[in-house]
């Protein structure tokens, strides 16, 4: 076995575009889930938007880079608003059945024949990415520490996305401190007790809603920008889940934890799928007990034992309180 190429890729995977989607993503759902008691299964509905916002406003309304960009925030606002009208003045289960299912119709909207035009159908759409490198202000070459090197527009990709990650975290710290916070964070634990001091529930769980469904829309320009292009397949249920996971592995209700959750998981996967093909290659695993084709499926049923096992001996994660995992469900 090679360990020098696992520990190379590892290093890589740690500040790589899929860790920077991941902590976006798990960034809004600790906004929603974590303090509010919000249960989203639709994250990867706003990151849709965010993604069908940029890439159609250029390729098909031929809009600006930057409107394209305004254009996929106001798409997640009207989402949240569309998904949180009907839903947040029931229980939260509502919630997750409509986000799980609105993330689906969405996804099945754009690869369908009828709007191939507006969403490239279930191919995809490409060609808008370039408004964004044009402002890469570094030249050609290789740029970073020896394995985490990535090149040009890769990096001013990594350095824009983990600058807004910083922002969106310390955005969330000022918010989960001021008075705003403190009534989110009383939504979570007894919203019937904040409704009778007179707060407007349905309100605070709205813009909570809108808020980290634009986080999420961020993670949606992130994966769109980093694959230079959006192929709706790309954005089914278990964008949702692996979020959720990089958040709890972190722990919910702390602001660091999203985005430690999102490096750690991220690193994992890519650490155990390089040791297994690592070790396959060396002979040491056979055909007979695992193929290669099996392997990228095996690496999450491994990950997920070492999440189970977390959830068992440390429930509120690496950084959590077993408290901030409670929320009134009524």
């Amino acid at each position: 076995m090679d360990f020098g190429v696992i520990f190379d890729r590892s290093v890589f995977a740690l500040f790589a575009d899929q860790s920077l989607i991941l902590a976006l993503a798990a960034i809004g759902l600790n906004v929603h889930f974590g303090y509010t008691g919000l249960l989203n299964f639709g994250q990867v509905g706003f990151a849709a938007m965010g993604a069908y916002g940029i890439a159609s406003g250029v390729t098909y309304l031929e809009l600006p880079f930057g409107v394209s960009l305004l254009l996929g925030i106001a798409l997640a606002v009207l989402l949240a608003l569309l998904l949180g009208v009907p839903t947040l003045r029931l229980r939260a289960d509502y919630l997750a059945i409509v986000t799980i299912a609105s993330s689906e119709v969405i996804r099945l909207t754009a690869r369908s024949a009828e709007f191939r035009e507006q969403t490239g159908g279930s191919s995809g759409l490409g060609g808008f990415a370039q408004g964004f490198y044009d402002l890469n202000p570094f030249g050609p070459g290789s740029y970073g520490i020896g394995p985490a090197s990535y090149d040009s527009n890769r990096f001013f990709l990594l350095v824009v996305g983990w600058t807004l990650v910083v922002l969106c975290s310390l955005l969330v710290f000022l918010l989960m401190r001021s008075p705003w916070g403190r009534v989110l964070r009383g939504i979570r634990e007894d919203e019937d007790a904040v409704r009778s001091l007179g707060k407007n529930v349905v309100g605070y769980k709205m813009q909570s809603l809108i808020l980290g469904g634009v986080f999420g829309a961020f993670s949606g320009f992130a994966f769109a920008l980093a694959n230079s292009s959006v192929q709706p397949d790309n954005y089914g249920t278990q964008f949702t889940f692996l979020a959720f996971a990089a958040m709890i592995l972190g722990g919910a209700g702390r602001v660091i934890g999203p985005v430690v959750g999102a490096i750690l998981f991220q690193t994992l996967l890519v650490l155990v799928e390089n040791v297994l093909i690592e070790a396959k290659g060396a002979g040491y695993i056979s055909d007979a007990v695992l193929s290669g084709n099996d392997i990228g499926a095996v690496r999450f049923v491994l990950v997920g034992v070492v999440l189970m096992a977390l959830m068992i001996f440390r429930p509120q994660g690496l950084f959590g309180d077993k408290k901030e995992l409670a929320l009134d469900a009524r």
